[in-house]
C-alpha cells in the first residue's frame, strides 16, 4: 500500500496559509506533540513525580526510542542510543573510532561537511594532544583519498549547503577494504532518505532529531554503534548513566553492557516526548515512498524556478539521486529574497554567503504547496520586491 501523504499533511501543526520549506533545518511540530508533552508533564511528572522513572519507564527512553530510530536507518535493535546533542555524540563517535584504529593518524573528511563536525574533530585532536591530522578534501576527491594511511572516514551523507549526497555504500565499501573506521553524520538524511546502515556496514553513525524527524528544538541526538564493536568500544565521556549500576554510586567506573555504555547523563524526557509524537507519524509511511515523493517535489520546484526565475542558479546536483531532499539556489542577495518570501508566508532559509535553501518533506509538503511557493518566488524576483532595505537587515540567526 502506498503511503498516504495527504493524511500525514493533516497531522502537522503548521499555520494556515504558510508553506513551510525549511524542514531540513527545523521540522514543524505534529498536532499531537503539545498533547503528549502536556500529558507527560501533567499526568506523569506532576502526579507521579520521581516515581515516573520506574512506573512510566523514563529510564528506558534512550534505548527504546533509539530502537525506533534504528528501524528508520536500517540498523539492528539495541545499536542506537538517544540523548545529548549531535556535537556530543560526534565527539563520542570520533574518540571511539580512534581507539579502534590506533596505528593510523589521519581523519579524512570533506569541505562539504558541517563545520561543527570539523571543529569537533580538530578539538578532540587538540584536547587529547593526539598526533593526528584532520585531512579535508573536496567532496569529489573523497573516493581517491581513501587510502591505507587513513584511520577514519568521517562524512555527512547530505551536504547541509548544496544537498549533494555521498554514496554511502560505495565509500564505506572502499573504506572497509582499506581498513578504515567509518563515521557518518545523518543529520540531513535520517527521516527522509532510505538508509541501510547494516547493509553499508557502517561502524558509527550520528544524527539529530529536530530536522526531518521533527522532534523540535532541543530534541535529543542519537548515536549508532555497529554491534560488532559494542564489546570493545570506549566512551570518552563517562557519565553515570553509562555505568553498569548507576544507582550503586560506586566511585570506580564500570561501563554498562551493549549500547547502554554510550549513555552519559540524565535523559531529556520532555523533549523526547515530542520526538515520539513525530515518530508515530513517520512509522506509518514507507521511507522509499518518501524518497520518491521528495524527488517529485524537488523536480517540480526546479522546473518552475528554471522557467520563471532564470536569475537564480541551482547549486544542488541536477541528478535527483545525487542529492537529498533540499535544494540550494545561488543569488547575490539571497538573504533578502528569503526575508521577502517570509513576508508572504513561504518559509525557506539562507546560508552564507549567498545560498537560498528549500526543503521538501512529503509528510507535510504537497504539489500545490510547491506550485504556490514557486509562483510567489517568481513574483518577488520579477518585481524586485526583495530589494527593499528592510529585507537586507540580517538577524543573528539566518
Amino acid at each position: 500500500m502506498r503511503s498516504d501523504f495527504a493524511l500525514t499533511k493533516q497531522l502537522f501543526d503548521i499555520p494556515d496559509g504558510t508553506i513551510y520549506l525549511d524542514g531540513n533545518s527545523l521540522g514543524p511540530p505534529t498536532k499531537t506533540a503539545s498533547d503528549q508533552v502536556s500529558s507527560l508533564i501533567e499526568e506523569k511528572w506532576a502526579k507521579l513525580l520521581i516515581k515516573s522513572w520506574n512506573l512510566d519507564n523514563w529510564i528506558d527512553k534512550p534505548k527504546s526510542v533509539g530502537n525506533r530510530i534504528a528501524k528508520v536507518m536500517g540498523a539492528k535493535k539495541n545499536s542506537v542510543i538517544v540523548g545529548d546533542t549531535l556535537s556530543i555524540k560526534t565527539y563520542q563517535a570520533l574518540y571511539a573510532a580512534i581507539k579502534l584504529q590506533p596505528e593510523r593518524k589521519i581523519i579524512l573528511s570533506d569541505s562539504g561537511n558541517f563545520p561543527s563536525d570539523l571543529y569537533i574533530a580538530q578539538g578532540l585532536i587538540d584536547a587529547l594532544n593526539l598526533n593526528y591530522q584532520l585531512r579535508t578534501v573536496k567532496p569529489e576527491q573523497i573516493f581517491e583519498s581513501i587510502t591505507s594511511e587513513v584511520a577514519i572516514l568521517f562524512l555527512t551523507e547530505v551536504d547541509f549547503r548544496t544537498g549533494r549526497k555521498h554514496d554511502m555504500i560505495k565509500l564505506t565499501k572502499k573504506a572497509k577494504e582499506m581498513g578504515l573506521i567509518t563515521i557518518w553524520d545523518l543529520a540531513h538524511s535520517i527521516g527522509v532518505l532510505p538508509i541501510n546502515i547494516d547493509k553499508a556496514e557502517v561502524d558509527f553513525a550520528v544524527g539529530c532529531t529536530y530536522k526531518y524527524l521533527n522532534g523540535g528544538p532541543g530534541s535529543p541526538a542519537f548515536l549508532y554503534v555497529a554491534p560488532k564493536h559494542l564489546n570493545n568500544v570506549d566512551n570518552i565521556i563517562k557519565g553515570w548513566f553509562g555505568h553498569t549500576a548507576p544507582f550503586s554510586f560506586n566511585e570506580a567506573y564500570q561501563p554498562a553492557s551493549g549500547i547502554n555504555k554510550m549513555q552519559i547523563g540524565t535523559p531529556p524526557i520532555i523533549a523526547t516526548a515530542a520526538l515520539e509524537a513525530s515518530l508515530d507519524i513517520l512509522e506509518t509511511v514507507n521511507i522509499q515512498d518518501m524518497r520518491e515523493k521528495s524527488i517529485e517535489l524537488t523536480e517540480l520546484f526546479i522546473e518552475e524556478t528554471k522557467r520563471n526565475c532564470p536569475m537564480l542558479k541551482l547549486i544542488s546536483p541536477i541528478c535527483p539521486y545525487q542529492r537529498g531532499a533540499h535544494l540550494a539556489f545561488e543569488f547575490k542577495e539571497g538573504y533578502a529574497v528569503i526575508q521577502s518570501l517570509m513576508e508572504h508566508n513561504v518559509i525557506g532559509d539562507f546560508r552564507y554567503p549567498n545560498l537560498m535553501r528549500f526543503g521538501f518533506n512529503p509528510l507535510f509538503i504537497c504539489e500545490n504547496n510547491v506550485l504556490e511557493a514557486s509562483k510567489i518566488l517568481a513574483k518577488i524576483m520579477t518585481s524586485g520586491e526583495w530589494n527593499k532595505k528592510i529585507f537586507k537587515i540580517k538577524s543573528f540567526v539566518t
